[in-house]
């Protein structure tokens, strides 16, 4: 257990959700509360899931505290409504109110500070999670040690300690703990990593849940040099306002960010989509690698001129010099040949002419124009062929041929207009043409 986060006099929390992590968690602090000089509490949130178990997981870990001799501090919330009125996972909602019941511990100066369970299991699962969904290399990092938030911080002192230690542990206490019927559930993506995908990857290497977690680490500090480096840079290649003749920028661009383009190309490439993540982000939105590729791809290669439709909506534009990003959706007429629109998955977005609809749970798509060198897959073939041979056979000439739409997903087409492509695992596009 890493005691380093825990200072003599801190008033801490635990989450003490019933289960064996956060039982063992809450007996080994009271147990050395006096060794570390902190005044220990502990607190369950009830999610109103689960009926009558949930009843049994509060009554439990209000008796273990009792037992112990701590405060308890426990709510209610209904997930499940919340889930449906913010459009979210019964899992991201329980999250987000546990952490704001939390926070509202913290800010009302109940405590200083929470504890919560997470092992290194846990933080094995999180990692891997983060991979299958494609998430960047800060993705990578984790659950992390400790939290700050304004209101106080959240600390994780068993991310080095394993499942199994943990009822080794409690079984010497002769300690029960509650078993959470839904951690069974293998309709929940973290379960079905948990007890099919782990088992299986620890056939080939027994230490994988290690390396995961080594993984996370190297990340955090991995981050953290990056956050200088973006501090460093940052002010550096972006720019407000507009280039002004004889000099100097006039105006905020209406809220827009422009980037230097030569600057910027002259930049390994790990750092060029660094600094135009970093600036997208500035604008409040968040971009997966095919859409980064294509604003980079604008940036360094294209041409006076061409746009960008990003996620947000964001408009970027090429000028001769600059990459400007702008709030707003680009203007019908800028569906021309050169023009790209990010197409979340799921999600929809307008382009070409179409409504394209995509399910699926991954990074976006991009809606452009064909490109010499693109292939597809058709529904009935036995191998790729390149588009520019599928719309001869399809007898499309001129302007049409030009500006003939597609979507990109990681380096793949999976639509084409007029053409009946092989299914693409992870992604279903469909489109519809919009009248008028």
């Amino acid at each position: 257990m890493d005691v380093t986060m825990l200072k003599p006099g801190l008033r801490l929390a635990v989450g003490l959700s019933g289960g064996a992590d956060s039982v063992a968690l809450t007996r080994a602090l009271r147990d050395r509360s006096g060794e570390f000089g902190i005044v220990l509490s502990a607190a369950h949130l009830h999610h109103g899931l689960r009926g009558a178990e949930a009843d049994r997981d509060c009554e439990f870990a209000g008796e273990l505290a009792g037992g112990l001799g701590i405060p308890f501090h426990t709510d209610r919330v209904d997930v499940a409504a919340e889930a449906r009125l913010a459009g979210e996972s019964i899992e991201e909602a329980a999250r987000r109110l546990r952490y704001a019941w939390f926070r509202r511990l913290m800010a009302e100066g109940v405590v200083d500070a929470v504890a919560t369970a997470h092992t290194l299991d846990d933080q094995a699962e999180t990692v891997l999670g983060k991979f299958l969904r494609g998430a960047w290399t800060e993705g990578f990092s984790g659950i992390h040690p400790v939290v700050e938030f304004a209101e106080g911080r959240i600390v994780r002192p068993l991310l080095g300690v394993t499942r199994t230690q943990i009822e080794a542990y409690l079984g010497n206490l002769r300690q029960g703990w509650c078993e959470d019927g839904s951690n069974r559930d293998l309709a929940y993506t973290r379960n079905r990593i948990r007890w099919e995908l782990l088992p299986e990857l620890e056939l080939w290497n027994p230490r994988v849940k290690e390396h995961l977690a080594q993984m996370a680490e190297l990340a955090r500090d991995e981050e953290a040099w990056w956050d200088a480096e973006m501090a460093r840079l940052a002010p550096q290649m972006l720019l407000a306002g507009r280039p002004v003749r004889g000099g100097g920028r006039a105006g905020s661009d209406a809220g827009g960010i422009a980037i230097d383009v030569v600057r910027l190309g002259a930049q390994p490439a790990a750092v060029q989509r660094r600094l135009l993540r970093y600036a997208v982000e500035k604008l409040g939105v968040s971009m997966g690698f095919e859409a980064t590729e294509s604003l980079r791809d604008l940036a360094i290669q294209g041409r006076a001129g061409q746009r960008l439709a990003l996620p947000g909506p964001l408009t970027a534009e090429r000028t001769p010099r600059e990459l400007r990003l702008s709030p707003g959706a680009a203007k019908a007429a800028d569906s021309g040949a050169n023009a790209e629109f990010s197409l979340a998955v799921p999600g929809e977005v307008e382009a070409f002419g179409w409504r394209f609809r995509a399910e699926g749970d991954g990074e976006a798509a991009v809606v452009r124009n064909w490109r010499a060198g693109d292939r597809v897959t058709l529904r009935y073939s036995s191998g790729p062929r390149k588009i520019k041979e599928v719309l001869e056979r399809l007898k499309v000439t001129g302007t049409a041929r030009q500006e003939w739409p597609v979507v990109a997903w990681r380096g793949q087409i999976v639509w084409m207009q007029g053409a009946e492509l092989a299914a693409v695992a992870g992604i279903a596009v469909k489109a519809k043409k919009i009248d008028g």
